[in-house]
């Protein structure tokens, strides 16, 4: 038997879902179709992908780490459908291909785009390698790319493309257990997650650079575990890990999010256009859109209340004001 996408999206589902009866209800199809399809798919590589017990399927380790190769696969392909489908349909009118790393505002961003340029055909390439989005945009197979820069990792930026700064420093958050002793206060210390499993994507440009230097400074050497976030976030819900996100992450009742002391963790937000692209409207919707997530974010509105950045209007780099 050969894994198919078919395959490799309800092992995505059942781990999301963390049930056969919830990942098959979502899928579209029974129960039993789907405990038969997973054990074939166990059978055909000889290991079981999922602990079954009273509190649902959970992975195992190989079920982990197949699944931080499969959903990038399935993302891949999902988009490549998307993509197809909207070509398939595009009418005459113009169109504007977009670019973006992972960000809670990206579809307010679209849906403001849409508004200001009525008629314009909007499609989306998400990529978690902000120099692969650029290299793109430069190439001319997209208009605009939103992209995240790490700290100390500067991103290799062709020539011939525009840019402007959305956040010249976003700090990044961490994510814990909800029972996590160190979500007990309001900001975390580096020092209380010394003996924490650090979860980082090594596929995220400038990611484990950042981690790895800001860990050394900080004299700690925890132990890193490497995958993708969706995965990551199964880890950290069950106290297995701790990991950095960002501060827009929205709030979940069995996880925790807070700063860290000292916002040793940082990346700047970047907008990025080939020439021709209305640049001005593309930033100005972007920065509506970033400004309104920011604010719904209880532990990041209370973040720009402590530096003295009252919610407000979104105004520029890094800049919120009353």
């Amino acid at each position: 038997m050969e894994l198919e996408v078919r395959h490799l999206r309800a092992l995505c589902a059942i781990a999301d879902t963390g049930s056969l009866h919830k990942a098959a209800r979502q899928l579209g199809m029974t129960q039993p179709s789907l405990t038969t399809q997973l054990r074939r798919i166990e059978n055909s590589l000889g290991a079981e992908l999922f602990s079954r017990g009273r509190t649902g399927c959970r992975p195992t380790p190989l079920g982990h780490s197949l699944l931080s190769r499969a959903r990038p696969l399935v993302a891949d392909m999902a988009a490549l459908v998307t993509e197809a489908r909207a070509a398939a349909a595009r009418a005459d009118g113009p169109g504007l291909r977009v670019g973006s790393t992972a960000s809670r505002a990206l579809p307010g961003w679209l849906r403001g785009i849409r508004r200001r340029l009525p008629g314009t055909d909007v499609g989306l390439r998400m990529d978690v390698s902000a120099n692969a989005l650029l290299r793109t945009v430069a190439a001319g197979q997209l208009d605009v790319a939103f992209v995240h820069e790490v700290e100390g990792s500067p991103l290799r930026v062709p020539d011939g493309l525009r840019g402007r700064v959305l956040v010249a420093r976003e700090p990044q958050f961490i994510s814990m257990a909800r029972d996590h002793p160190a979500a007990a206060g309001p900001v975390v210390d580096l020092a209380d997650l010394a003996d924490d499993h650090w979860m980082v994507d090594p596929t995220v440009d400038g990611e484990w650079d950042g981690l790895r230097r800001v860990l050394g400074a900080a004299g700690i050497d925890p132990p890193l575990l490497h995958a993708d976030y969706h995965t990551a976030a199964a880890l950290v819900v069950l106290g297995e890990a701790v990991a950095p996100c960002q501060p827009t992450s929205g709030p979940r009742e069995d996880m925790a999010i807070r700063p860290l002391r000292g916002d040793p963790l940082a990346v700047r937000l970047l907008l990025f256009a080939r020439p021709g692209a209305p640049l001005d409207i593309l930033y100005a919707e972007l920065a509506a859109a970033y400004r309104e997530v920011a604010l719904r974010a209880a532990p990041y509105r209370e973040w720009l209340r402590g530096q003295g950045a009252a919610p407000g209007a979104f105004v520029g780099p890094g800049l919120m004001t009353a």
